[in-house]
């Protein structure tokens, strides 16, 4: 027999900083986390927002960037105002440490 020759890694994307998530991750964990406070389904929530639950579900997996559109739509299927949402994001992130860059 011959020998086993492996195939090459596929080129990596850069890294992103360690410990720095995207965004559409911890915004699809905070819309998560409230819809399970609620005791909803997703199929309840995306209905109101006038999504797809399957869409809805990898919003909330952090496979989809949603639009403000849809962010809107589902904070507003939540009871949620966009403060509420972008203040639970930054709670979130202000438990990881990095660099920090404030333009002015």
């Amino acid at each position: 027999m011959g020998d086993l020759i492996a195939f090459p890694s596929p080129p990596k994307a850069p890294d992103e900083p360690a410990g720095e998530p995207l965004w559409r991750e911890v915004v699809g964990r905070e819309l998560r986390e409230e819809r399970l406070r609620q005791d909803r389904t997703l199929h309840d929530v995306a209905t109101v927002a006038g999504v797809s639950t399957q869409y809805l579900s990898e919003v909330e997996r952090g496979l989809k960037e949603p639009s403000s559109e849809i962010i809107a739509a589902v904070t507003g299927a939540l009871g949620l105002r966009l403060l509420d949402l972008t203040s639970g994001v930054s709670r979130s992130l202000g438990g990881i440490d990095g660099p920090v860059c404030l333009a002015r």
